[in-house]
Parts: C-alpha cells; structure tokens; sequence
C-alpha cells in the first residue's frame, strides 16, 4: 500500500517580512490553500520563521513542494517539505 503523504506542506527558513497572506499568495497557483499560516512565538508575536501551508488535495501539495523547494522568497532560500503528523500516544493496558 502507497504511503499517503497528506496535504499539508511545512515550510521552513522564512524571512521575518513574510506574511500568512504572502504565503498565501505564493502557494496558491498550486491549488486551493485550505490554511496558510506562520508560527509565532508566544512572547513577542513575532513569526519564528516557519510554517504550514494546507492544500485540498495531496496532488496540489506535491505541485507546490516541487515548484516551491529551494526557492528565494523575500531575500531568502526556503525549503518546503511534507508536514510529519504524530499520532497520539495510545494508552497501554497493563
């Protein structure tokens, strides 16, 4: 059975200038963008330089990945990859 890749896409090595609506924009001739959004810290609000890009289909976030990979974005070199999920721990009988 093929390993379902999911179609949720994180991007790393962001400018601190880059927006959820740039991300956004960059990522939508690719497909429809279900959710595009920075991770910020806690404390200063400020994005940390990375962040998810979730697409309709699994096709569109492989289009994205592979068009997107390696490129400059606001001065700097990005990298996108599929988004690992973890499953939550499942409880362990004794």
């Amino acid at each position: 059975m093929a390993k379902r890749l999911g179609s949720q896409l994180f991007v790393s090595r962001l400018s601190n200038y880059t927006t959820n609506q740039k991300l956004e924009k960059l990522f939508s001739p690719f497909g429809v963008v279900k959710e595009a959004r920075l991770v910020l810290d806690p404390r200063t609000q400020k994005p940390k330089g990375f962040g998810f890009v979730t697409f309709d289909s699994e096709s569109q976030a492989q289009k994205a990945l592979k068009a997107m990979d390696g490129r400059i974005v606001d001065g700097r070199l990005i990298f996108v990859e599929f988004a690992k999920t973890t499953k939550p721990a499942e409880d362990t009988i004794s």
